[in-house]
């Protein structure tokens, strides 16, 4: 969907870095559920949420400004879409929102808050209207997620009410 030029689509914006992103993600879901079966079957463990430090946290920022900077001339020579850095920082922030959140590391969300920040405006300039407002949709998840994670790294569990309300109680 990304690649409309390379398939002969030429009313579409090629974006490659969202190209890219979708690549990655399908590895890393495979990755994952390879990850999670090991946890179940006690052979790994599962993420346990925490605050990466301050030292990563300023690797992680800096790696996304390189990032961008490294791939922004790249994509542009491929034909991506103006402005191409932006094609380029969701594409690195994805790949290493994906990694910090393989990690456990709560700042994960907020990366994906500032790919969405990016990324959102990109897919509406460049007419993905669809995708946009699915990553906007996926905004909120984000934001919730932010605090849940965020409350689990002190070692509060989230309240989560499975069952149904009782018909008998009024409130």
């Amino acid at each position: 969907m990304f690649l409309g030029s390379v398939f002969g689509t030429d009313h579409t914006a090629n974006l490659f870095g969202q190209a890219g992103r979708q690549v990655m993600f399908i590895a890393v879901s495979i990755y994952g559920w390879v990850r999670w079966k090991q946890a179940r079957d006690g052979e790994g463990h599962a993420i346990v949420p925490r605050w990466a430090s301050g030292r990563t946290r300023v690797l992680l920022i800096g790696a996304l400004l390189v990032g961008t900077a490294g791939l922004t001339p790249i994509f542009r020579m491929l034909g991506s879409y103006e402005p191409v850095w932006s094609d380029a920082w969701t594409f690195v922030g994805s790949l290493l929102a994906t990694w910090a959140m393989a990690k456990g590391w709560v700042e994960f969300w907020l990366i994906w808050v500032a790919v969405d920040a990016v990324g959102v405006p990109l897919l509406f300039s460049a007419g993905y209207y669809a995708t946009a407002f699915m990553y906007l949709f996926y905004g909120g998840f984000t934001i919730v997620g932010f605090f849940v994670w965020m409350k689990a790294s002190r070692g509060d569990k989230p309240r989560i009410d499975t069952g149904l309300p009782d018909p008998t109680v009024r409130a």
